[in-house]
């Protein structure tokens, strides 16, 4: 198949979460499977930079940037303006014969204007939301305005959504039944994340990371992600604080981008006492995240709103078990002994770590359920053929249409 993916920011974007991870990995994957794979993209890189490269191959998928005019809106409302991006779509389209085209995310000026050039070629459109539809996540009232601005004129341009997990089926039922659009079960599939599991087969040593670090022999709490409210490292920390009581040799390693919570988090770890015992590295990629994930013995994620967590899957797939709250959207953690979930709240996760800091054993067993979980179920090559199958119907379906 030749395959149109659209998206806001990619690879090496990383700064903007896991929706860039996916698809970076999806693509690759589609492309090992022997599918062309373009995509088509902005050129930031983070909300103060810019990519120089405007058309590359990666990893066997074609990469075209188009200039990204606002970086000041791009970090604050998370809105892109795109130049020339309807242009460049159509292009695509007609030079490669697309197939098919597929959206992520929802709320982007992107998806505006390629489905309208593929509503014009006659190409169908799916949508991975990435766990950004509910209003109560993210920034509500940019959504909000959106939806009332841009809803009903959008939705319509998408042939299928392609939901995470049974939760973002039922939250794009919602949605869509909110601006009378209609989405019927055929037009729903729910499709999960997966990883390469070679990229964590080989991972570098842990101890020199932990000694650049200082974190020191004992046990070490992993949170990777953005630093924002709804991952909700503000709960994490105090619970941290309880927890570290009966295990005086643990820390708390935070890993991610900041978005405005830094100094907050440092004045709260620094009234709970143990501004000593908490590491926060900022952003890592490529091989210092792999040793953050090698220096680890337990990896944290106390969010809401969450699709489907890339880095849950990364962390487990290192055979770190995992502690989660409902609004990871992902049971399966728990229900296979790899992960514990707890309400979103300090109490909870305070006792939760107290038990799992405190036996090494337990973790251990954890962590070889947790890597025998992604293995059995979570693989690109696994996730890549339930996706050909839903190309493939969508095709057919416009075909017969």
């Amino acid at each position: 198949m030749n395959l149109l993916h659209v998206i806001p920011y990619y690879a090496p974007a990383w700064a903007y979460g896991g929706s860039v991870r996916a698809a970076t990995d999806l693509t690759r994957a589609l492309a090992a499977a022997g599918h062309r794979v373009y995509v088509l993209t902005t050129d930031t890189l983070d909300p103060a930079e810019r990519l120089a490269v405007h058309d590359e191959t990666l990893d066997g998928v074609h990469v075209t940037r188009v200039r990204n005019l606002s970086n000041t809106l791009r970090g604050r409302l998370n809105l892109s303006t795109p130049v020339g991006l309807g242009r460049a779509a159509r292009r695509l389209i007609a030079q490669h014969a697309i197939d098919a085209i597929h959206c992520h995310e929802l709320r982007t000026v992107e998806n505006l204007q390629v489905t309208a050039a593929a509503r014009a070629l006659g190409v169908p459109v799916l949508l991975s939301p990435h766990g950004t539809l509910p209003l109560e996540t993210g920034r509500p009232l940019v959504k909000r305005l959106w939806d009332h601005t841009w809803a009903a004129r959008l939705l319509p341009g998408f042939d299928q959504v392609i939901a995470l997990t049974a939760t973002e089926a039922a939250e794009s039922r919602d949605l869509w039944a909110r601006w009378h659009v209609p989405l019927s079960d055929e037009r729903i599939s729910i499709v999960p994340n997966g990883v390469h599991l070679e990229d964590y087969a080989h991972l570098p040593p842990g101890e020199p990371f932990r000694q650049r670090w200082k974190l020191g022999s004992g046990p070490v709490v992993l949170f990777l992600g953005r630093l924002h409210a709804r991952k909700g490292v503000q709960f994490l920390i105090p619970a941290f604080a309880q927890a570290a009581d009966h295990a005086p040799d643990a820390r708390l390693l935070v890993v991610g981008p900041d978005e405005g919570m830094l100094v907050d988090l440092r004045a709260l770890a620094h009234a709970h006492g143990i501004s000593e015992r908490v590491v926060f590295t900022g952003l890592l990629t490529g091989a210092d995240k792999l040793a953050a994930l090698a220096a680890a013995d337990l990896f944290a994620l106390p969010a809401v709103g969450e699709g489907f967590s890339m880095a849950v899957l990364e962390a487990m797939a290192c055979g770190l078990p995992v502690l989660l709250t409902p609004g990871c959207n992902f049971p399966e953690a728990a229900q296979a002994g790899a992960g514990v979930i707890v309400a979103r709240a300090v109490e909870p996760l305070a006792g939760a770590l107290q038990a799992l800091l405190t036996d090494a054993e337990r973790r251990a067993s954890m962590g070889r359920r947790a890597r025998e979980l992604v293995q059995a179920r979570y693989t690109w090559p696994q996730v890549v053929a339930q996706m050909e199958q839903v190309y493939a119907m969508v095709i057919a379906r416009r075909s017969r249409d």
